[in-house]
C-alpha cells in the first residue's frame, strides 16, 4: 500500500477516534457533571429539601444537554473533556465538602 492510500486511512482512523472521545465526553462527562451538579445543589440551595433537590435534578438536566453541545463545539476532543470533567469534579468537590454522602 503506497503512503498516498495509507494517509486517509489514518485520517479517517484519527477523525474517528476524536468523534468518539467526544461522544464519551458527552455521555460519561456529561452525566457526571449532572450528578455532581444535583448533588452540589441539594446540598448547598437555602429552601426545603425536597424543593432543592427538585431543583438540583432539573439543573442537571439541563446541564447535560449543555455538555453534550460543548463536546462538539469546542475545537478538540481534549478542551471537550477538560471542560466538561473540570467543573463535574470541583462540583463534586465542594458537595463532599459541604458533607455529600458521594
Amino acid at each position: 500500500m503506497s503512503r498516498a492510500a495509507r494517509a486517509p486511512a489514518a485520517s479517517l482512523a484519527a477523525y474517528r477516534l476524536g468523534v468518539l472521545s467526544r461522544s464519551l465526553a458527552a455521555l460519561l462527562g456529561g452525566y457526571a457533571l449532572a450528578a455532581s451538579a444535583s448533588m452540589l445543589l441539594a446540598l448547598a440551595l437555602p429552601m426545603p429539601r425536597a424543593q432543592a433537590t427538585l431543583t438540583g435534578i432539573l439543573t442537571g438536566i439541563a446541564l447535560y444537554a449543555a455538555a453534550a453541545v460543548w463536546a462538539f463545539a469546542v475545537r478538540s476532543a481534549a478542551r471537550a473533556w477538560l471542560g466538561i470533567a473540570a467543573p463535574a469534579a470541583a462540583m463534586w468537590l465542594l458537595a463532599r465538602w459541604l458533607g455529600g454522602a458521594a
